[in-house]
């Protein structure tokens, strides 16, 4: 397969549509495959009936091609059995999905470990779980460059620790997780890992297993897929001990006027309606990720960040937040944040998009780890595998454009 840049950005409908468009905003959306778009549509005028116990040819179909969708996930994820592969709306949903479920195992006094650079989602649902049973939330700093400060790990955790929930990947600073650590951290004290994939995943396959966590989380949309999909991974024996986060039908054994029942993992934590034709398309598109050259694509992605990197710190006043790969030889994800003082992130993405660049200003709900750095909000430009050097280009001479026109 093709790493070059042209070449895959030419297999992206929308990009290949409008050539002008600088596309910086993957982190919040990556643009859709064309695999995915092409399976969706496939799907839905071949094998368009619902999944779960029908008897006719096209129900079948839509069986086969939903487990199909799940069997794909989980050669992407390196997990153990397509049943450890529960689907779900998106990786918020995943997420509160451990929450209440996981959450519906804990005990008052039980504690929860996040930490202050999580995305909203990993972060207000264990607010909710501990004003609902009473759980002890505790929170690891960050350090003045946005890591986090896993020299607080072990008095963080404590002796009630039951789980730990992070970003594999900041999606404001790029850090990623040092998850040998906090893995061997927690499961010395018999706590659980949970990972927000969120931000990882668009940046190649990964291995559950030799991350050794026990519960990982992502979106369809973020990594070229549709949206409204999302995947929850978790240990088989752990979704077994869970009870179900939402009730209805295709997630029960057996329901009468007194009780009920429920089916085994995955299906016991999808009820209702799945989303079939999203899962199909999300397939299609971690199976096209798996076939790419991953190194190439790390290779370009790496310099295509420094060079941006380099690009900002030559502008006055300019700020970066995270780590500078430049003088670092620490690992980063294409994520590249600044704050501009006097400047609204708002303004400056307006500004950017009048010379067809598209990019995120605001808190990027993560609003605790901008508030330990000391902003309100930033601009962002996240990188994804269809950049090249004229995106990172356009971008910082629009920049100048910018400090003109809003000072």
């Amino acid at each position: 397969m093709n790493a070059d840049a042209t070449a895959l950005r030419a297999e992206f409908p929308l990009l290949a549509a409008a050539p002008e468009l600088h596309y910086l905003d993957s982190a919040a959306t990556s643009q859709i495959h064309r695999s995915a778009l092409d399976a969706v549509l496939h799907h839905e005028t071949t094998s368009r009936a619902n999944v779960s116990r029908g008897t006719y040819r096209l129900a079948e179909a839509a069986d086969l091609a939903y487990e199909n969708a799940r069997r794909s996930v989980a050669r992407f994820l390196n997990a153990a059995s397509a049943d450890e592969i529960v689907f779900t709306s998106g990786a918020t949903a995943s997420l509160n999905l451990v929450a209440h479920a996981f959450g519906n195992t804990l005990q008052a006094g039980d504690r929860v470990l996040i930490s202050e650079a999580e995305h909203h989602s990993n972060f207000v649902p264990w607010q909710m779980l501990r004003d609902r049973i009473g759980i002890d939330l505790a929170v690891i700093p960050v350090t003045a460059d946005g890591r986090l400060d896993l020299a607080q790990l072990s008095e963080r955790m404590g002796s009630r620790c039951r789980l730990v929930a992070l970003t594999h990947c900041s999606n404001v600073t790029g850090e990623w997780t040092d998850v040998d650590t906090v893995v061997a951290a927690a499961h010395q004290v018999g706590a659980r890992v949970l990972l927000d994939g969120a931000q990882a995943v668009p940046h190649g396959p990964q291995d559950v297993r030799a991350l050794g966590v026990d519960f990982y989380a992502f979106s369809g949309h973020k990594c070229f897929g549709p949206g409204a999909i999302g995947v929850l991974w978790g240990r088989q024996k752990l979704l077994a001990a869970m009870p179900p986060f939402l009730g209805g039908g295709g997630m029960i054994g057996e329901v009468t006027p007194t009780r009920s029942t429920w089916a085994e993992p995955p299906h016991r934590f999808e009820a209702g309606t799945p989303p079939i034709a999203q899962a199909v398309g999300l397939g299609a598109a971690l199976d096209w990720m798996l076939s790419l050259p991953w190194p190439a694509i790390h290779a370009r992605e790496k310099a295509l960040c420094q060079a941006l990197i380099e690009g900002l710190k030559r502008i006055p006043d300019l700020r970066l937040l995270g780590i500078d790969t430049t003088t670092s030889n620490s690992k980063r994800a294409p994520i590249v944040s600044f704050d501009i003082p006097g400047l609204h992130p708002h303004d400056i993405c307006q500004v950017l998009d009048a010379h067809h660049l598209a990019l995120r200003g605001g808190h990027h709900c993560a609003q605790p780890l901008l508030a330990a750095l000391g902003v309100e909000g930033c601009t962002r430009a996240s990188i994804a595998l269809y950049n090249d050097t004229a995106d990172i280009d356009a971008l910082l001479a629009a920049l100048d454009v910018a400090r003109r026109e809003l000072t």
